[in-house]
């Protein structure tokens, strides 16, 4: 019986570890920014970057947003949304509007 609740324990602390892991921030926000320029062929002048938790286990990305502003107000001649595994630091896409 005591070997079946230490077995026990130790899976949910393993399962637990691992479901922590996976949610943690290992990639700061400036490497998330250095990371998303060199995916765009543009020089951006404006950058906004936020962190949001997405999914049932509530995995971290970093949204890197690019821009280079309009002539006209709200408007943009270049702009990047780059969205970034703030885990591992995997680029997971890349969307550019000109």
């Amino acid at each position: 019986m005591r070997v079946a609740v230490i077995v026990a324990v130790l899976a949910l602390a393993f399962v637990a570890a691992k479901t922590c892991q996976q949610s943690q921030i290992r990639y700061t926000k400036e490497q998330a920014i250095t990371k998303a320029t060199r995916q765009v062929d543009f020089r951006p002048e404006r950058t906004q970057i936020r962190l949001l938790r997405q999914g049932i286990a509530s995995e971290p990305f970093w949204i890197v947003s690019l821009s280079i502003p309009g002539q006209e107000e709200n408007t943009f001649r270049e702009l990047a949304i780059v969205r970034i595994d703030a885990n591992s630091g995997k680029v997971d896409s890349v969307r550019q509007q000109r």
